[in-house]
């Protein structure tokens, strides 16, 4: 039997807007001013985490992927020997080209086509080839509300050993989304499918959809935040992440929070909106602060996901100590037992940050919930 043959895919400017507070990286304009305000590219980074897994059985598989920072590179650096397809501008690559390689991989009956970014470039990989061939989402974009990527790139390169090795063998057609990143910006989410990719499942190590709040939730998010506002100390800085629970925790105070990006409170006024993660490490200069953060609806990211301005470096200042998780007992439920996750880029971080957490529920109710850095249960 000939060797295996994957695919590999990496969009260089994924997740670009993400720590320096864009909402996306989509757009030359937008990646443009994330570069200007100090952003610095990681899907590489990523794409290394999942091609370390992969180095037990690089002899059995044959790597095919498209020039430069779209996958050669990397899989070089990682001590492989790609088979090179296509041809790219160097640092001028665009969602195109990343639909242009996924049809030369394709045309190469690949057994599976691994991608690294986020819902952008996996809506690219539907509009080249639909459910043709297997596919599979490392993750390393802003928004990542599909259910096509794994938890983190390491269960990423795990699955892919997996399935090549024919230790996972089914295939779940699951859903491509993305949102209007303009409309994002504004605080509006604005999702839409646009179609299935057929993803290797393993329960625990691929991510769900991305659900939204019920408006059911609404009693039990003013209990939390009535909690939460009870605690609060005074001089204590408060960074409040994306969210409907923390959003609440804000109009308790009587304040506006944005409700897809990072504000800081002290004292019941906001001392910044919608910063990122440059702003957090300034204000946290010789301060005393707390993170809140809840978990994304269905998926269970606590860290990581669409708030990735709470950066390894500002949760270290920080402290898990001092980072509280708020969640409705509905969205706990809705995890069915699943660990809330973290993937915030840094393993000593997500290492530091797994265990058990205690998670606020309603008024002077709270729980304890185990966090994990792996995706596994």
């Amino acid at each position: 039997m000939g060797k295996k043959r994957l695919g590999l895919i990496v969009n260089p400017v994924a997740g670009i807007g993400g720590r320096v507070g864009l909402k996306g990286s989509d757009g030359a304009e937008i990646q443009r001013k994330a570069l200007e305000l100090g952003a610095v590219p990681r899907s590489n980074e990523r794409a290394k985490e999942a091609l370390a897994v992969l180095s037990p059985i690089a002899g059995d598989v044959e790597l095919i992927t498209y020039p430069a920072e779209m996958g050669e590179d990397v899989a070089r650096e990682c001590g492989l020997e790609p088979r090179v397809v296509g041809r790219i501008e160097s640092g001028q690559t665009t969602a195109e080209d990343t639909r242009r390689a996924a049809r030369a991989v394709e045309e190469l009956k690949v057994d599976l086509l691994a991608f690294v970014g986020g819902d952008g470039t996996a809506r690219d990989i539907y509009e080249a080839v639909g459910g043709d061939v297997p596919a599979l989402g490392i993750p390393a974009g802003v928004k990542i509300h599909s259910a096509v990527f794994a938890t983190s790139p390491a269960t990423a390169g795990e699955l892919v050993v997996s399935y090549l090795g024919g230790r996972v063998s089914r295939l779940r057609e699951a859903e491509v989304m993305d949102v209007d990143e303009d409309a994002f910006r504004r605080g509006v989410l604005s999702a839409r499918l646009y179609g299935y990719l057929r993803v290797p499942f393993r329960r625990s190590l691929v991510q769900s959809l991305k659900t939204a709040s019920s408006p059911m939730e609404e009693a039990s998010q003013s209990a939390i935040a009535a909690e939460i506002v009870g605690r609060m100390e005074r001089g204590c800085l408060y960074i409040l992440g994306p969210g409907t629970t923390t959003r609440a925790i804000a109009s308790h105070l009587g304040l506006t929070k944005t409700l897809l990006g990072v504000d800081v409170v002290r004292d019941g006024e906001i001392v910044a909106a919608d910063v990122g993660e440059s702003e957090l490490l300034e204000l946290l200069r010789g301060a005393q602060a707390r993170i809140i953060v809840t978990p994304i609806g269905g998926q269970g990211f606590i860290l990581g996901r669409g708030n990735q301005q709470i950066s390894p470096d500002v949760i270290r200042q920080v402290g898990k100590e001092n980072t509280i998780v708020v969640s409705t007992s509905e969205k706990i439920h809705s995890l069915r037992g699943q660990a809330l996750l973290v993937d915030t880029g840094d393993r000593g971080v997500d290492e530091m940050l797994c265990g058990y957490v205690r998670v606020v529920t309603g008024y002077a109710e709270e729980i304890l919930y185990r966090v994990s850095c792996s995706g596994k249960t």
